[in-house]
């Protein structure tokens, strides 16, 4: 098993390049296919919803959207162009065993399109979210929610990593999410160099950190085992544990309470999606 698809959705707001370099790194190190996905507004996604509009005002609105696309979509396919070949990957299909970029244009809005690209994906790659600009956070909830599909949130950097998913931190709590987060990054999890589960105590909900050591051991992966005492916010608690052992990437189960009441009273996964400064693959 590896990593053979990946897939990030980018539109014009500065943060694809960042995800893309991410890309770039896994792509070189699997000899992936990534795919870029510009997702086109449709006109009536331009409308207010609810709101009557004359017939002459719509055509008016119609249009100013499309000249808009237009200009988007050839200014993010230059970047994509100049950016891919910076990167090392050579612009063509999947299947070459090379690592590969396609630039893939789609009508509609990115939380909807995302669930038809996105479910045959080996990873989905998108930015983290900005809280400040209200940005990003309808994307990764449809590409976790709609998906079924690992998804990779990358914080902002200057430069591409250095490494990405050679140290993979694992956060264990015996849960439904977090054995499926294992289970659908087990490719990269076999090919890290390092693997370091985090545990913040009793595994309430099912099998125990030591149960996990010992199913990586059966899959030919050396895991080090390394419980906390977990104060005030686990989240954040996690990301200091994982950059404490010098992971590059955490890969834990999202959401085990609802979306709504972790982004309202907060929550583990919202304190991570809020908090970090290191790449996060959420399995939901």
């Amino acid at each position: 098993m590896t990593i053979r698809t990946i897939t990030l959705p980018v539109r014009g707001d500065n943060k694809g390049n960042n995800v893309l370099a991410h890309a770039a790194v896994l792509a070189k190190r699997f000899g992936a296919h990534v795919t870029v996905l510009h997702c086109r507004p449709r006109p009536t996604d331009m409308l207010p919803y609810g709101v009557p509009i004359p017939g002459f005002m719509r055509e008016q609105i119609a249009t100013s959207a499309s000249k808009l696309a237009d200009e988007e979509e050839r200014t993010l396919h230059a970047e994509f162009l100049d950016l891919v070949g910076a990167m090392g990957l050579v612009i063509g299909d999947a299947g070459s065993g090379v690592p590969s970029a396609l630039w893939q244009e789609a009508s509609g809005r990115q939380i909807d399109v995302l669930k038809y690209y996105g479910r045959l994906a080996d990873l989905i790659m998108v930015p983290k979210p900005d809280r400040d600009r209200n940005l990003g956070a309808n994307t990764l909830r449809s590409a976790l929610f709609a998906s079924g599909r690992p998804v990779m949130m990358c914080p902002p950097r200057e430069s591409a990593p250095e490494t990405l998913c050679e140290h993979i931190a694992i956060a264990w709590n015996g849960s439904v999410e977090a054995s499926r987060a294992v289970a659908l990054t087990m490719p990269l999890i076999e090919a890290a160099k390092q693997v370091t589960i985090l545990s913040a105590g009793e595994e309430i909900h099912g099998a125990t950190a030591e149960d996990l050591v010992t199913s990586m051991t059966l899959r030919g992966v050396d895991a080090r085992l390394v419980r906390f005492k977990a104060r005030e916010s686990v989240g954040r608690d996690l990301l200091n544990e994982a950059a404490k052992a010098g992971a590059d990437t955490l890969v834990m189960g999202a959401y085990g309470d609802s979306h709504e009441r972790e982004t309202v009273f907060g929550g583990n996964t919202q304190a991570v999606i809020d908090h970090a400064i290191m790449p996060v693959i959420l399995v939901h």
